[in-house]
């Protein structure tokens, strides 16, 4: 008799499975328009490699850049974009902050969008063609910043200036907000947002960096896949330290304090933090989900049964999977005594965290106490900022935004998304739910591995789509 009861019930859970499966299907996208965006491309080729040709490389030791770098790429601005500097208010903002404000037709909350024109350092003895040049070879530019970010800078304002130079006027205040420090945290970002708040201003979109179109990302999914950040994790820098008397290494302690930072190590890489899965992260797996495999959408249909054995395979499988929906933690510096035969009287231990939401910077460190339990070692917190709040992914700019993507790069899937690393947009949370972070473009998995990498370069026809996915935007009614 028990044996009948436990035999349906496995029934009734197959059937719930089955039924939840089949009835896992895609959802609407949005309907592609067939109307072609015209402009001049080869202006939208030249103008980015001027652009590129400045060496607007940005270091936290600011003693290292050459100012006259960024001050060459502002003062070509007019000159690239001429409509724009005769139709926007420009001004200038600490930190190397550039902001422009093109009026619009009547009063309402504007939309914001954002780029950065520094760039990180070069090795330029391991890239092939230079660095800054501008090459363009075989259909490709090569050059530092040509996917982070100038291409997305030039694709806002050659959009502008052409949309301009046609006699259109946005439906509402549309800013180019632009900064020179992100990739060292500059502040630049942050007095543009402060500019905001000052004047009572509430975007009713922010677009910066972040996702992108994408192939073979996400489990079970061939096709082309356009992510859209909705939130970003937090970032936080902590510190392992401990002490001892030192001393000579002939007649070592039991433990040593290298040792004991060591075990450390090991604990927290044993007990990563729990998962989380926000909305963001659920919202993505119930939109790609429905385009996988029928094995995976056993898994992706039934989350509330199988979150556990997900949680599993993210633990297992490592990178950017498992990233998605924990607190993850990379150890990046060790450091102890200079001699091989001396026991050091302090010793280190660096790691950098990227927060889940969920989490925050106190907790994490409280957390990482707890795994520790280690009253010799101190732990302490270099810096960190919290994860971004969640955005509005119901209101008319969200939609709006969707549809422009659709339109450029038809047929990918578009999914909201959780971005890994941080960028300047996390700033404008304090001002607007409505914060996106989206790269206009579509990117191999080796174009993605060319971001702060040697060869860094971008094809003609994506930096081209870029301009025409900003006109879209622009013209959509946002």
């Amino acid at each position: 008799m028990i044996g009948l009861i436990l035999l349906g019930i496995l029934a009734v859970f197959a059937a719930v499975i089955l039924v939840r499966t089949l009835t896992f299907k895609p959802k609407a996208q949005p309907k592609i328009s067939e109307e072609e965006v015209s402009f001049d491309k080869d202006g939208a080729v030249n103008a980015l490699a001027e652009l590129v040709k400045c060496r607007t490389v940005s270091y936290s030791d600011h003693s290292k850049e050459d100012d006259a770098e960024f001050e060459k790429l502002i003062a070509k601005l007019p000159g690239l974009y001429p409509n724009v500097f005769g139709a926007c208010e420009f001004q200038q903002l600490p930190d190397r902050g550039l902001l422009f404000k093109w009026p619009g037709k009547a009063a309402g909350n504007p939309a914001v969008m954002m780029a950065h024109y520094d760039v990180v350092p070069v090795n330029e003895d391991q890239w092939d063609k230079p660095a800054f040049d501008a090459i363009v070879e075989d259909g490709v530019m090569w050059g530092r910043g040509t996917l982070d970010t100038k291409v997305t800078f030039n694709g806002v304002l050659f959009a502008a200036d052409h949309l301009i130079a046609q006699g259109f006027c946005p439906e509402h205040d549309v800013y180019f907000a632009f900064s020179g420090g992100e990739e060292v945290n500059g502040k630049g970002a942050q007095y543009i947002v402060d500019f905001f708040h000052k004047n009572h201003i509430h975007p009713a979109l922010v677009l910066d960096e972040g996702g992108a179109v994408v192939d073979n990302v996400f489990p079970g999914v061939k096709g082309d896949c356009a992510l859209i950040g909705t939130a970003e994790k937090g970032i936080m820098n902590v510190e392992f330290k401990a002490k001892s008397n030192g001393g000579h290494s002939s007649t070592p302690p039991v433990h040593t304090i290298v040792g004991e930072l060591s075990q450390a190590v090991v604990n927290v890489e044993k007990k990563p933090f729990k998962r989380h899965l926000t909305k963001p992260v659920k919202e993505m797996l119930d939109t790609l989900g429905r385009h996988s495999g029928f094995g995976y959408k056993i898994l992706f249909a039934n989350m509330w049964l199988f979150e556990g054995l997900f949680d599993l395979v993210c633990k297992r499988s490592g990178g950017e999977l498992n990233a998605m929906v924990r607190t993850t933690c990379a150890v990046t510096k060790m450091e102890g005594s200079k001699a091989y035969n001396v026991i050091p009287p302090t010793a280190n231990v660096g790691m950098n965290l990227r927060l889940m939401g969920g989490d925050t910077v106190e907790s994490a460190k409280a957390y990482l106490e707890k795994v520790v339990n280690n009253p010799k070692i101190e732990v302490s917190v270099v810096n960190g900022t919290d994860p971004s709040p969640d955005s509005d992914t119901s209101c008319k700019e969200w939609k709006l935004l969707c549809q422009a993507v659709a339109d450029t790069w038809k047929g990918a899937i578009l999914s909201p998304y959780l971005m890994m690393a941080a960028s300047d947009s996390r700033h404008y949370s304090r001002i607007t739910d409505r914060v996106y972070k989206f790269s206009a473009m579509k990117m191999s998995k080796e174009e993605r591995g060319m971001i702060h990498g040697n060869n860094e370069r971008v094809p003609v026809e994506t930096l081209v789509r870029a301009v025409e996915f900003y006109v879209r935007l622009m013209t959509s009614g946002i």
